[in-house]
């Protein structure tokens, strides 16, 4: 079955489309990329889309009017991605949507964050359309994140050690698969560490200006303004007091806590900081949390994705929070290796656009796709809602086997397959 999955995440920069071949062999799903394709979104909609993000406030015409324009945009990139990378002979699409704000009460999280017309795609590409994932594992009671925690299970069950996905986007996940992890009891864990990109982006959005071609700053590209700046202690060690840190797991949050007044109510009383400094602690910041959050755990190999690795000074804190280093094997010294995603088979720009691919097949074969133990749910669920892409909607039967572990093989024509185990 040929899969498009379609992710915009706490970024809200641009569309990841991932098209995958997905077939069962035996108890192992069997992962095929055919390619990945992101599509900006416009800067009307990009700027409209922050300005409906807490902590400002949003009525619900608003909110429907940007549910219909990123379903259009959605839309649009599932036929991009249908032509060029499926030859136009998709059969399905997987569509996250656009992450916006949960509602969040009393530790947990009672109403699914994420927005996007699923109708738009299915009537743009006439194809049937998974949509709505995290709905149904709120309703289950869970935190309805992270979802990607089942495909994590099934990549990496089966190697050694204790290997735990980590996912760099706006907000920080984490999956750590069972091994010796014994703090997780036996079962699989995940959870978001806190923010990864979002405050480093608030920090060079509001304070670095525009670069010498008038353009302005949106990202501390390659970790420059960091590599110039110097930690500064006192407004880290007020960051790191955040009680978030503390919850236990499975715990969630994002932008509507972690976002730019956040960031100026910390830097009050700091004096007057350059930009490369305040930069410099954020991406120190991140680089702890996430360090601190995977410890417990005795993690001996960090297989890490999302925008922040493109971040070379961000990768390079961590592996030192860590002791890790890039490549070699895990373990060894109590060292924990530190490698991308990439060198498992899946980019790490689009690593969930892959995953949702595999949360579409899942549904579409009537599996459950959560793990219990990772979103808090109460138990496993069949997730999502299907949109047919037109008549004669015709779903596959269940297989007598439902998927163990997930193996990602080469493109075709790319050379031998990679295995993740």
């Amino acid at each position: 079955m040929r899969v498009v999955g379609l992710m915009s995440g706490t970024s809200y920069d641009a569309i990841d489309a991932a098209a995958a071949d997905l077939s069962l062999d035996g108890d192992t799903l069997v992962l095929t990329p055919l390619g990945t394709i992101s599509t900006a979104y416009d800067d009307e909609l990009r700027a409209d889309l922050a300005g409906a993000l807490p902590p400002a406030g949003v009525d619900l015409a608003t909110v429907c009017r940007l549910d219909t324009r990123i379903g259009r945009a959605f839309a649009a990139a599932a036929v991009r991605a249908d032509e060029e990378l499926c030859g136009g002979r998709a059969d399905l699409v997987a569509s996250h949507g656009q992450t916006f704000v949960p509602w969040s009460a009393a530790g947990g999280v009672h109403g699914p964050p994420t927005i996007g017309v699923r109708a738009c795609i299915a009537e743009a590409t006439g194809r049937p359309v998974v949509s709505g994932f995290r709905t149904r594992d709120v309703a289950a009671g869970g935190q309805g994140a992270p979802l990607v925690s089942i495909v994590d299970v099934l990549w990496l069950r089966g190697r050694p050690g204790v290997p735990v996905a980590l996912n760099l986007g706006g907000i920080g996940n984490v999956t750590v698969v069972p091994g010796g992890a014994k703090a997780t009891g036996g079962e699989p864990l995940a959870f978001d560490t806190g923010p990864a990109n979002a405050l480093i982006d608030a920090a060079v959005r509001a304070l670095a200006g525009r670069d010498a071609s008038g353009r302005a700053y949106a990202m501390d590209a390659g970790g420059a303004l960091a590599a110039r700046g110097t930690v500064h202690r006192p407004l880290l060690r007020r960051l790191l007091d955040d009680p978030y840190y503390a919850l236990n797991a499975p715990k969630t949050t994002g932008k509507e806590r972690f976002h730019l007044p956040y960031l100026r109510a910390a830097l009050e009383g700091c004096g007057p900081l350059p930009v490369e400094d305040v930069v410099a602690t954020l991406t120190r910041l991140t680089a702890r949390t996430v360090a601190d959050a995977i410890r417990p755990f005795g993690a001996t190999e960090v297989i890490a994705s999302g925008g922040g690795t493109r971040n070379p000074v961000l990768m390079g804190l961590l592996r030192e929070e860590l002791g890790g280093e890039p490549g070699g094997e895990p373990g060894g010294a109590g060292r924990c290796v530190v490698r991308s995603s990439d060198e498992l088979g899946l980019p790490a720009g689009a690593k969930e656009a892959y995953a949702f691919a595999v949360l579409g097949w899942l549904t579409a074969h009537g599996l459950p796709g959560t793990v219990p133990s990772c979103t808090g749910a109460r138990h496993a669920s069949v997730l999502g809602s299907i949109t047919p892409g037109g008549p004669g909607l015709r779903l596959p039967r269940p297989p007598a086997t439902a998927p163990g572990r997930l193996t990602v093989a080469s493109a075709p024509g790319t050379g031998r397959p990679k295995h993740a185990g």
